[in-house]
């Protein structure tokens, strides 16, 4: 982990309370439009109840700032310790994962006041410089709290949006907005001439730690679409049959297509002749220039062999992305769905590339239970990149991993097209 991302107050810790700030009151501002019944909701074992993200976020700085750090702090309960820790094996025992819906205790109004009690001892400590902790070191904590806060600020959307989708009513957490109507326009080509190319972080700035050392990789010549893949080439995709024809897809794809029933991405069904997909804004008909969202590894590879393409290689998105800015549709545009009309690297869908998630040549977890962050999950999923609808952009640079599993489909997962030149 490095110190801190992009803040440029002459203040050190003015400028650390800022993020840490900023970063909270986003999260709260998340769960606004929700009542307590919407607080406890957890529909599978991959998401967790928002009132889980508010307290487990909350835990991560008690735990590996406040209890270890600033002498006389005092929790509000010794149990939570054990309800809201979620893999660190070496912070010590943890709630069932897949039974956090079952807390109705502590209540929502008691996990606010835990917030409260967190916050305002991180902030007096600070104020008073009381830590036992190096001001570098304390600095790189908070912001490596507050990036892992907005990395749970996104999966409380996604989370949301697929309990909220079991709802027969499907309620709106956000109030509808109007169709954009966007013409389809076809795809240009970015061209790379590859060669010996760096990637991974190696600067300033705050960055995960899987995503360095920075090191050289050797790319052949090759070319991304200028746009991700739309909804309407996904319907032409399964008009032509793409979800019968067994030789587009890996097997172990094949087998979860047919143990799944998978005709169509997640939350899509047809209705009056017509395609529609339920959002965090409520039921909606499919928009055709939109992205494709909801989409598994295995739907997004047999696309692009169907298509004739293939999915880019990570480091091939990273090199041709490092020349850009991160603009596009993030969590702060408030859609909290893809837009039509982008084209850009960033936003609106994270993009699966055909990288599994491993190491980088050199790579070292840090020493304790924070190494337990991103090393241990080095196996057996594939890498996506570019940000999307529900990503903070403050994540945002080249160099960010994220991954899942190559069958999941809640969060909001598309895909651009690659080719060999």
């Amino acid at each position: 982990m490095k110190n801190l991302d992009g803040l440029t107050d002459p203040s050190p810790r003015s400028a650390l309370l800022s993020l840490f700030e900023r970063t909270r009151t986003q999260s709260i501002a998340l769960v606004a439009p929700l009542n307590d019944e919407d607080m406890g909701l957890q529909s599978m074992e991959d998401a967790s109840p928002p009132k889980w993200h508010l307290a487990h976020t909350t835990w991560f700085f008690e735990e590996f700032i406040l209890k270890p750090s600033l002498p006389g702090y005092e929790t509000v309960d010794d149990r939570f310790s054990v309800l809201f820790n979620s893999y660190y094996v070496q912070a010590g025992p943890r709630h069932t994962r897949s039974r956090r819906g079952l807390l109705s205790r502590p209540t929502a109004t008691e996990v606010r006041r835990y917030r409260s009690h967190v916050e305002n001892a991180l902030r007096d400590g600070v104020a008073r410089a009381a830590f036992d902790l190096d001001d570098a070191r304390l600095a790189e904590l908070i912001t490596l709290g507050c990036h892992h806060e907005m990395q749970h600020q996104e999966l409380l959307v996604t989370d949301l949006l697929h309990a909220f989708s079991f709802n027969p009513l499907l309620p709106a957490y956000l109030d509808p907005q109007p169709p954009v109507l966007n013409s389809v326009r076809e795809p240009d080509w970015l061209n790379h001439e590859g060669g010996l190319c760096e990637i991974g972080h190696g600067g300033d700035g705050f960055a995960y730690d899987c995503e360095g050392p920075r090191h050289r990789i050797w790319l052949d010549p090759f070319r991304l679409s200028d746009r991700l893949v739309t909804n309407g080439e996904w319907i032409e995709f399964m008009e032509a049959g793409g979800y019968e024809t067994p030789t587009l897809w890996f097997m172990e794809g094949w087998a979860v297509r047919e143990r799944e029933n998978w005709d169509s991405p997640l939350y899509w069904w047809q209705q009056d002749g017509k395609w529609w997909t339920y959002t965090l804004q409520g039921p909606r008909p499919v928009d055709l220039a939109a992205p494709v969202v909801h989409v598994s590894y295995y739907e997004a590879d047999a696309y692009a062999r169907w298509a004739g393409h293939r999915l880019p290689t990570e480091a091939e998105w990273e090199v041709a992305a490092q020349a850009s800015k991160p603009q596009g549709n993030f969590l702060e545009n408030g859609a909290l769905l893809p837009l039509a009309g982008g084209r850009t690297l960033w936003g609106d869908v994270w993009q699966w590339t055909s990288s599994a998630f491993s190491p980088y040549p050199g790579f070292r977890p840090p020493e304790g239970a924070i190494g337990e962050y991103n090393g241990k999950f080095m196996v057996n999923q594939m890498v996506l990149r570019g940000g999307s609808c529900a990503t903070p952009k403050l994540q945002m640079r080249s160099s960010y991993r994220t991954f899942f599993y190559p069958h999941q489909r809640w969060q909001m997962l598309g895909l651009r097209l690659a080719a060999d030149l």
